[in-house]
C-alpha cells in the first residue's frame, strides 16, 4: 500500500481444496489484518477476493466476509463450487463475477443431470491395441495393505473410505512399529469397534499377512530408503507408496532400480498417494470425508487422472466431479526429479483397463515425462481420450528461470517449459485447453462426446452416503 493507483488496486487470496489445514484458523491473522487496515484498503480502493476450501472452510468464509461486512470492505469469497483460479480473472473484470456460495452449509456434491442423446452419435474412438503387462497392480475391492508408521489418522481415513465404498473388509490389515512392542490399536469400522495389529518389524507383518500386495510407507526421509529396501524383498509386495519429501535424489534412484528389478509398482516420493473409488485410498489422499463424498470418490467414475502434485489431485477430484460421472482412479506421482512411476506407466495401464473411458493429466514445468505420451500416442498405443494441461506457463514473464514447489519444477531447456509441452500436445491430438481455467470445460466436452457416441453409459446417481462428524472439528 506504499502507492496509489488511480484505478484501485486487487489483494487475491486463492488456495486450493487443503486436506487437513484448518482453514478458519488460518484466516484468524487475515481478519486480524483487515481491522488492522481497514482504512488503509479503503483510501487505495483494494478489491479483497478469496477462494478457499478444506476443512472448516465455511466457518472460515463465513468469519472473514462477516469482518469485510462490518468493516465496510466489500470483500468477495467463493468456496470449492469455483475454479481454483476464477477470482483472478473475475476480480480483473475479465469475466463476469459469480454469485458468491451461501455459507449456511458446506458445498454438498454436484446435482449432475444426465447427458441426453446418449448413444445417438457413431463411436470417432480408435481400436484398442493388445494389452500389456504392467508393474504397478490396479486395486480391487480385495486389495489390501501394511502401513508402515503410527498414522492412526490415515489409518482411519482408508477405513472411512472403505466403509463408504461398502467393502467387505478394511483395506489395512496391519501396520509396523518398531519403537515399541508388538501390540493392537483401535480403529472404528463404520460405528464397529475393531483391533488392528502393530509389528516391531516389517518381516512378521508380511509372514502373518501373506494377501497383503500393497506396502504404504510413512517412514521419513531418513529411514525410507531401509525400510522400502526391505519391503520389496518380500514377494507378496507388489506395490510400494513413499509417502515421503526430501529423499535424497541418489537414493530415490536406487529404489526405482530395484524396483524394476524386482518387478514392485512404486509411487513416491513426495506423494500424498493415489485413490481409487469403490477400491482403495492410500494413506491421505482426497482429504477429509466430506471433501471425499464432494468429489463423489465413495464409487468409480470414467476418468482417470495423473498429477505430479497432490495437492492439485483434490482440484482435480473436484473439477471432474462437476463435468462428468467422476473419477475412475488418480494417482500423484510426486513433484521430485525422479519419481519412482511415471506418467506413461499409469496411462498404459489406465489404456488396457476397460472400465477407464477417459484420460486426464496435469503435468508441469519440467521434466519430459510428457514427450513419452505424446509418443505413445503417435505409435497408437494410447488410444483412449486425454485432456491435458502443464502448468507453470507463467514462468516464461520471468526474466530467468524459476525453481516452483517441486523439486522438479524447472525448466532446464526450451523442450521443458509448459509452453512447450502443451503445444507438442495438443499437436499429436490430445485436448489440450487455452489456460488452465478452460480445464473444466474441455473435460465436460470430451465427456459429453463420449456419452453421445455411447462410450459413456450413464447411470442415475445413488444414494450419497452420509458423513460421520469428526468431533476434533467440531
Amino acid at each position: 500500500m506504499k502507492y496509489k493507483h488511480p484505478e484501485g488496486k486487487f489483494l487475491i487470496i486463492g488456495g486450493g481444496i487443503a486436506n487437513f489445514t484448518d482453514v478458519a484458523a488460518t484466516f484468524t491473522g487475515l481478519i486480524q489484518a483487515l481491522q488492522h487496515y481497514a482504512s488503509e484498503i479503503k483510501e487505495h480502493k483494494i478489491g479483497i477476493w478469496i477462494r478457499r476450501a478444506g476443512p472448516n472452510y465455511v466457518e472460515g468464509l463465513r468469519k472473514v466476509k462477516a469482518a469485510s461486512d462490518k468493516l465496510g470492505l466489500g470483500l468477495k469469497v467463493y468456496g470449492p463450487e469455483t475454479h481454483i483460479t476464477a477470482v483472478v480473472p473475475m476480480a480483473l473484470g475479465l469475466m463476469e463475477a459469480l454469485p458468491e456460495p451461501d455459507l449456511s452449509s458446506a458445498c454438498g456434491p454436484p446435482v449432475r443431470k444426465m447427458i441426453p442423446g446418449a448413444g445417438s452419435k457413431p463411436s470417432t474412438q480408435k481400436p484398442a491395441p493388445q494389452p500389456t503387462k504392467h508393474t504397478i497392480v490396479t486395486a480391487s475391492p480385495e486389495t489390501t495393505s501394511i502401513v508402515y508408521g503410527m498414522q492412526n489418522r490415515a489409518v482411519q481415513g482408508m477405513l472411512d473410505f472403505d466403509f463408504m465404498c461398502k467393502r467387505k473388509k478394511p483395506s489395512v490389515e496391519a501396520m509396523v512399529f518398531p519403537f515399541s512392542g508388538n501390540h493392537y490399536v483401535k480403529f472404528y469400522w463404520g460405528t464397529e469397534e475393531i483391533l488392528m495389529p502393530v509389528y516391531t518389524t516389517t518381516k512378521e507383518a508380511v509372514q502373518k499377512h501373506p494377501n497383503v500386495s500393497v506396502f504404504i510407507n510413512f517412514a521419513s526421509f531418513r529411514s525410507v530408503y531401509e525400510t522400502s529396501m526391505e519391503a520389496m524383498n518380500y514377494p507378496s509386495i507388489k506395490t510400494l507408496g513413499i509417502i515421503a519429501e526430501g529423499v535424497p535424489e541418489q537414493q530415490t534412484r536406487e529404489l526405482i532400480k530395484a524396483a524394476e528389478a524386482k518387478g514392485v509398482g512404486m509411487i513416491g516420493p513426495a506423494t500424498v498417494g493415489g485413490i481409487k473409488p469403490g477400491c482403495l485410498r492410500i494413506g491421505n489422499t482426497g482429504g477429509m470425508l466430506d471433501n471425499i463424498v464432494m468429489s463423489r470418490l465413495y464409487r468409480p467414475g470414467s476418468i482417470a487422472y495423473v498429477s505430479k502434485s497432490g495437492g492439485m489431485s483434490n482440484e482435480l477430484n473436484n473439477i471432474v466431479a462437476r463435468n462428468s460421472d467422476g473419477v475412475y482412479e488418480g494417482v500423484a506421482i510426486g513433484g521430485d526429479r525422479y519419481p519412482g512411476s511415471r506418467f506413461l506407466d499409469h496411462f498404459l495401464r489406465y489404456q488396457d483397463d476397460a472400465g477407464c473411458k477417459m484420460l486426464l493429466l496435469l503435468g508441469e514445468v519440467g521434466g519430459t515425462d510428457e514427450y513419452d505420451l505424446v509418443e505413445a500416442v503417435k505409435k497408437g498405443r494410447i488410444t483412449k481420450p486425454i485432456v491435458a494441461w502443464c502448468v507453470g506457463t507463467c514462468a516464461s514473464c520471468f526474466a530467468t528461470e524459476v525453481q516452483f514447489g517441486h523439486a522438479g519444477a524447472q525448466a532446464r531447456g526450451d523442450m521443458e517449459t509448459a509452453a512447450a509441452k502443451n503445444k507438442a500436445m495438443k499437436e499429436a491430438g490430445f485436448h489440450v485447453p487455452d489456460s488452465f481455467d478452460k480445464l473444466p470445460e474441455m473435460i465436460s466436452k470430451v465427456y459429453t462426446q463420449l456419452v453421445e457416441e455411447g462410450v459413456v453409459k450413464e447411470t442415475p446417481e445413488g444414494e450419497t452416503p452420509q458423513v460421520p462428524m469428526d468431533y476434533t472439528w467440531a
